[in-house]
């Protein structure tokens, strides 16, 4: 399944969408370049999730928490992954112990994670997406392609779909 948007504000009621309609044990996995629009998208999660703090980018504390009509956890595992000889690879599931993410994966929250490296092999529903830039010459549009793992995933997307279709 794909989404496109076509500008910064349509990003964020893409995201708004999505926020709407998650519920705690939701976990989204967020990928996508640098300046694909991430954080923009993640806004508007936190939004649809009826948070009012502003949200920002968590690359340098990993998690923020923000309270809304579900607590939102969000991660930037970004700082995570490990340059090798110029390839970068995930981090361990022993990492993920030691910041405690577990706690957010099965706790009250929905989660949302940039960035999620090896934490996909931690979680078996989940909702990815993937923002890709076309480029020159339409460089405010972005695709979102999504994909569920699972049960409650997949009656997440389908949802969706049915919000931005309407």
């Amino acid at each position: 399944m794909a989404f496109t948007t076509r500008s910064a504000a349509e990003t964020f009621r893409l995201g708004r969408q999505l926020g709407a309609l998650l519920q705690a044990g939701d976990v989204v996995f967020l990928t996508g370049h640098l300046g694909s629009g991430k954080t923009t998208f993640a806004k508007g999660v936190a939004q649809g999730l009826g948070v009012q703090a502003d949200v920002t980018s968590p690359t340098f504390t990993l998690v923020s928490e923000y309270e809304g009509r579900v607590p939102l956890a969000h991660m930037d595992l970004y700082r995570l992954l490990k340059d090798t000889e110029g390839t970068t690879e995930p981090t361990t599931a022993v990492d993920f112990a030691a910041i405690g993410v577990q706690d957010y994966l099965y706790g009250d929250y929905a989660v949302l994670v940039e960035w999620p490296g090896a934490l996909v092999e931690e979680v078996d529903d989940a909702l990815f997406v993937d923002i890709v830039q076309p480029g020159a010459p339409k460089v405010d549009e972005r695709e979102f392609r999504c994909k569920a793992t699972g049960e409650k995933s997949w009656k997440r997307l389908d949802e969706w779909v049915k919000q931005w279709l309407f």
